[in-house]
């Protein structure tokens, strides 16, 4: 429906709000990319042992809303001066690679299935927006959204303008549904995580996909539909792939579980040597 000027109606569109980590992607976005980071040293294993390792179970088994708080000092600590042109190049080399066989075979469907019936396709994620804003190009979404580091001078200042994590999910799709007339109560969510229920109780249609404990027992509760998806595919053979550079400083956006998963990549190299 559209008014004399030509303009649609406030609330009358829809869309569908993707969480991106386990929900559209196989994995944790931002871990996939700690091995290289690593080695190129970003990051440095003495720290990263005593602080994240804590931040791998997190990406294994869900966190509470003050893990997310820590999760988010954590990456303000752990990025500050890092070099985006290196960063940039860093995953322009690994980009195909890592990001091609994550993709979910059911979460690209489900967006084909959105799109067809008309309706926006939006991925919300933590993960920051220059890795979030060309992954959702890729699976064919409409819009994204992400978290927005300060840069200065061309390095990473340590400071977060705009953590998109739990409630602020919810504040960022209420945003856009300003901006594009989308009516939240005929629009849908998706996600994994017990730390997104301020996005999936602002629709009208949640539904939960590899649910953690947590979210998997409200959405019992709540009649809430669960999905599992656990058939990742190859996004090349799909739908084209941006280059990398175009990606390049977004890693960064979850700079804890990238820390996580070196914890766990230090911690088995000690086993192996030690064996």
């Amino acid at each position: 429906m559209t008014d004399r000027g030509g303009q649609s109606a406030p609330g009358t569109r829809i869309a569908a709000f993707f969480d991106l980590d386990k929900t559209v992607i196989a994995k944790s976005s931002t871990l996939a990319f700690s091995r290289p980071f690593f080695q190129e040293g970003l990051i440095n294993r003495r720290a990263v042992l005593k602080s994240a390792y804590a931040q791998f179970v997190f990406m294994l088994a869900g966190a509470d809303a003050d893990q997310m708080d820590r999760m988010r000092s954590h990456i303000t600590a752990l990025c500050a001066g890092w070099d985006v042109e290196q960063v940039r190049s860093i995953v322009d080399e690994t980009l195909h690679d890592i990001v091609d066989p994550l993709v979910y075979k059911e979460a690209t469907q489900l967006i084909t299935d959105h799109k067809a019936e008309g309706h926006d396709v939006v991925v919300v994620s933590a993960s920051g927006e220059e890795l979030v804003s060309p992954i959702a190009s890729m699976v064919g979404a409409t819009h994204s959204v992400g978290t927005k580091m300060v840069v200065s001078d061309g390095r990473y200042s340590g400071e977060i303008d705009f953590y998109c994590a739990a409630e602020n999910k919810a504040v960022a799709i209420k945003e856009l549904a300003e901006k594009h007339d989308y009516d939240l109560t005929r629009c849908y969510a998706y996600s994994d995580s017990v730390t997104d229920l301020p996005l999936l109780e602002a629709v009208g249609h949640p539904t939960v996909v590899n649910p953690d404990r947590g979210l998997r027992k409200i959405a019992a509760q709540r009649g809430w539909p669960v999905l599992t998806f656990s058939d990742p595919v190859s996004l090349r053979a799909r739908i084209p792939t941006p280059s990398g550079t175009a990606v390049a400083v977004t890693a960064i956006g979850l700079g804890a579980a990238a820390a996580a998963g070196v914890a766990w990549y230090g911690l088995r190299r000690k086993r192996n040597k030690s064996q």
